[in-house]
């Protein structure tokens, strides 16, 4: 865009069109690009909106808090899982009908002998069965739905939906605490870029004064102490100009580090509402809206829903539960167990030593801690807002109060300048004039930007950022009209 409107400039000169051109062209190569984009106050809090680390950070928070919150929906599903295994049994199991009554306690010695000796002719693995073989491979699908955990599942729920809250509350406060770091670093470059100009101003008038004493002196009008008096004050001048240069310039590359940019030239200007707004409706908005509060809101659901989650362990616990043999081999065993099997199952704890007594207690302090903490930050809210407040009500009337003192220091310098080219004035006395005039300027200057600070504050504590934004926008167009 700079490029194209330095060449559009070159237009309006057909005669060094393409000198023009090469000209504009090497001056944006030389100078690396490094021209200031001007932003308006709204564009930079949007700006800052896109880019912040801290809030992408935040941001992600509250996605995997959401994302747990959604994990925590499938407790309330059954379970249903393969499960396969190998064993390697030291023997297979195997039954021998000869351990077993009659033939156990058969004494064969009173058997007839016919009976005998067809027994004799029998083998005696003709008795064994085997049942498994020693290798055994099997396979199923097992199933399980708990339909009744005295409302442990409601409780984690309830907390994960409360983790929710307290991450978007989190954000939010994140969002208000960099509105107000980009209100101090925004307003802080036209303070510094103000305060460095009228140094500059206080520079060219001393310099100016300094000139004519140099004259006044060689017309022997003046002594040389009061010549020497006006060039300290001009090289205490150049001085500050030279602190007031650098301070702007820390100033605006805090503001372009912050948005992401090489460089920035702020066009919203300090302003001051000519009504304030109502302090009874701050308090009420910030009782009601502010996030710490809903945050410590969230922390009691969380606290409350740990209460539930513990006492439910002393309830027991119905499911339901399934198995289907999926695959197993060949032996007598497996032809006699069923294929599947469903059922209701019931776990009754009756002693634990997982301390179930104590963390029901621990949880009953995490929900008062949350109760008194809240009942605090309302008791600092509150206390906030009406300080803030009154530190805005506070500037504005500084800035008040210091139009007067610049009319009389602007017409203290008129005349201590009238009195000192007439010779009826001493060099100290014109310098104390301009330095009082510069300090009534650097004052007011500086209340303002107090003001905008407070201002900043009360609108954000309030939860009104949008309407601030607004109205910055409001003062920006009726300045450039």
């Amino acid at each position: 865009m700079v490029l194209i409107s330095l060449i559009g400039q070159c237009f309006q000169q057909p005669a060094r069109f393409v000198g023009c051109v090469t000209l504009s062209i090497s001056t944006l190569i030389f100078t690396g690009f490094s021209y200031a984009e001007t932003v308006s106050f709204p564009q930079a809090w949007q700006q800052l909106l896109q880019v912040s680390d801290q809030l992408q950070a935040k941001n992600q928070h509250v996605n995997r808090a959401k994302a747990e919150e959604s994990a925590g929906d499938a407790l309330n599903y059954p379970s249903l899982n393969v499960a396969g295994s190998y064993t390697r049994l030291e023997k297979p199991i195997e039954l021998d009908l000869q351990d077993l009554n009659p033939l156990a306690s058969l004494d064969v010695s009173t058997l007839p002998s016919a009976i005998t000796d067809v027994l004799a002719t029998i083998p005696s693995s003709m008795y064994v069965t085997p049942f498994t073989e020693q290798d055994v491979f099997r396979a199923s699908l097992q199933a399980m739905w708990p339909i009744y955990t005295g409302g442990r599942i409601t409780a984690a729920q309830g907390i994960h939906a409360a983790q929710v809250s307290e991450s978007e509350q989190e954000f939010a406060l994140a969002s208000r605490e960099l509105f107000l770091q980009l209100v101090d670093r925004y307003y802080a470059v036209s303070v510094t870029q103000t305060l460095a100009e009228t140094q500059k101003q206080l520079v060219d008038s001393l310099s100016l004064h300094a000139s004519h004493a140099e004259k006044l002196e060689q017309q022997g009008q003046i002594a040389k102490v009061e010549r020497l008096n006006a060039q300290v004050a001009l090289e205490n001048a150049k001085v500050d100009w030279g602190k007031a240069k650098r301070q702007y310039e820390m100033a605006e590359i805090a503001l372009a580090r912050m948005l992401h940019v090489p460089a920035v030239n702020p066009t919203t200007g300090l302003f001051m509402l000519e009504q304030q707004p109502s302090l009874s409706r701050l308090s009420q908005l910030t009782l009601t809206q502010h996030p710490a509060l809903k945050l410590l809101e969230a922390k009691e659901a969380q606290a409350n829903g740990l209460v539930d989650l513990e006492k439910g362990g002393y309830f027991p616990t119905v499911y339901l539960y399934g198995n289907y043999t999926l695959y197993e081999d060949d032996s007598l065993f497996s032809q006699v167990e069923p294929d599947w099997m469903v059922g209701v199952g019931v776990s009754i704890p009756l002693i634990s030593r997982d301390g179930r007594s104590g963390k029901v207690l621990a949880a009953k302090s995490a929900l008062l801690q949350a109760r008194y903490t809240k009942a605090q930050t309302r008791q600092d809210l509150s206390l906030l807002i009406d300080q803030s407040y009154r530190q805005m009500l506070q500037a504005k009337e500084e800035v008040d109060a210091l139009d007067t003192s610049l009319a009389l220091a602007t017409e203290n310098l008129r005349l201590r300048e009238l009195a000192f080219n007439q010779g009826l004035s001493t060099s100290i006395d014109r310098v104390d004039a301009e330095l009082s005039l510069t300090a009534v300027k650097t004052k007011q200057l500086g209340a303002k930007y107090r003001y905008m600070q407070a201002y900043a504050k009360v609108m954000a504590v309030s939860g009104q950022v949008d309407e601030y934004v607004n109205r910055t926008q409001i003062q920006g167009a009726s300045h450039a009209d």
